[in-house]
């Protein structure tokens, strides 16, 4: 992963003269056309649109004009997310030709931040995908190594960061999506409380477990950048005190890698919090897993949101993410109010945790970043279904819908393993401390 300049030293770097906005935008498109045939993070650059953003900053800048941290810093968008004037193809060859006729919520606060939008990234079709290599653009490649997966379906959000394309890109997150890449890829992924970002020109997915989110290489870059894009910033929710936090055993939940999880219980162990045992975590109510609860309640909503691509489009659309759509239209009513329940005994479960803890912890992904195309993985004498195992460990607080961070904790086999954190909706400044400590202890180890 490329070591690139802090949102923090990039907006010093403006405010001084040091640099420009053309000039960040030039040096992130140059980088942009180096190595995007390779990992392939952008599916549309909008060179000519960046640029003219980037001369307005300069001119606000020069008339002593200051947005904030982001004003003249590069971003990209997910290419679900509406720009006016260009496509928003969602990865899928059904969604040619179709333009966007105001921007998205998102894309208009992040422009009144003064933030340069430079393009749109790549993501797995529909945003219906952990792997991030089913795109009518192809696969988003993990910058750590190309043959494997960047994770989706915000692939190449978390791909343009790691690369160092870009500081800052934004995601959508409905079982994992920002959570995952960020995790497979080395950075820092943020998936806030549902709906404390708008998701107004956001394509959905599956509307009641969708959230965007915020990819940056430091906690305190996505913290930036989701005080520049919710409604309430988390310098209005400062806390104090000692942090106690409950570590959760991944293999209550699903299958994990054995070293996945002795790495990440060791960087939480040595970062200085109180960390103690949470209650075993409980199964979902009946005959299923908490991963098979959440798909029943994502199928369905993913099926009526693309019922009407599934006659027309069917030639256009990827096989895979096609039978996952159709499997979505044979949920049955009784399996669908089962995990309906199933989704309110899980907040309850967790709100009763979070009495006891200040913040819940756990691996992100209990795997590694598989090869591209892979659809099994043999881990710890076992045969996984990658999707699957992918999402096991983030769905579940997609059903509760409270605020989870995704923070590097080092590698495996040369490849990123990452920590998850938890927290109660209103207590995202203390999941960034935490985050952020977590990260330090990290710096601190590599520095050695």
């Amino acid at each position: 992963m490329t070591v690139t300049p802090s949102i923090t030293e990039l907006a010093r770097a403006l405010r001084s003269g040091e640099t420009s906005a053309t000039d960040l935008v030039g040096r992130a498109l140059r980088r942009i056309h180096e190595l995007n045939p390779t990992v392939n993070a952008f599916a549309l650059i909008d060179e000519e649109g960046a640029y003219s953003s980037a001369r307005i900053v300069d001119e606000e800048r020069a008339a002593d004009i200051d947005r904030g941290p982001l004003h003249g810093v590069p971003v990209a968008v997910k290419d679900l997310i509406d720009m006016e004037g260009l496509p928003t193809t969602c990865g899928s060859a059904t969604s040619f030709g179709a333009t966007a006729t105001e921007d998205a919520e998102v894309v208009r606060r992040l422009r009144d931040r003064g933030a340069v939008i430079v393009g749109k990234m790549t993501l797995h079709e529909f945003a219906y995908g952990a792997t991030g290599d089913r795109s009518v653009h192809g696969p988003s490649r993990n910058p750590i190594d190309p043959s494997r997966m960047s994770g989706g379906s915000s692939g190449g959000s978390a791909v343009a960061v790691a690369a160092g394309m870009v500081p800052l890109a934004i995601g959508t997150d409905t079982a994992g999506s920002v959570r995952v890449p960020a995790a497979l890829c080395g950075v820092v992924g943020f998936k806030p409380a549902y709906d404390a970002i708008s998701t107004k020109g956001v394509y959905p997915l599956a509307p009641s477990l969708d959230h965007v989110g915020v990819f940056a290489t430091t906690v305190e870059d996505v913290r930036l950048g989701y005080d520049a894009l919710a409604d309430q910033p988390t310098y209005d929710a400062e806390r104090g005190g000692e942090v106690v936090v409950g570590w959760i055993s991944p293999r209550d939940i699903a299958m994990t890698d054995p070293r996945v999880e002795a790495l990440v219980r060791d960087v939480l162990d040595r970062s200085g919090f109180a960390v103690e045992e949470a209650p075993r975590f409980p199964r979902a109510p009946g005959d299923q897993t908490w991963f098979e609860a959440f798909t029943t309640l994502q199928s369905s909503e993913a099926f009526r949101v693309h019922e009407h691509h599934l006659d027309g489009d069917r030639e256009l659309i990827d096989t895979e993410v096609f039978a996952r759509l159709q499997a979505g239209g044979r949920v049955q009513p009784g399996p669908y109010a089962q995990a309906e329940h199933a989704r309110d005994y899980l907040r309850a479960v967790v709100d009763g945790m979070l009495r006891d803890f200040d913040i819940l912890a756990l691996p992100t992904v209990p795997i590694v970043a598989p090869e591209i195309g892979a659809r099994s993985i043999h881990v710890a004498g076992n045969d996984l279904e990658v999707r699957s195992a992918l999402l096991s460990l983030t769905s579940p607080w997609n059903l509760t819908g409270m605020p989870a961070i995704s923070v590097p904790a080092g590698r495996l086999d040369g490849l990123p393993v990452a920590i998850q954190l938890l927290v109660a909706p209103g207590n995202e400044q203390k999941l960034f401390a935490a985050a952020r400590a977590l990260q330090a202890t990290q710096t601190t180890a590599q520095s050695r």
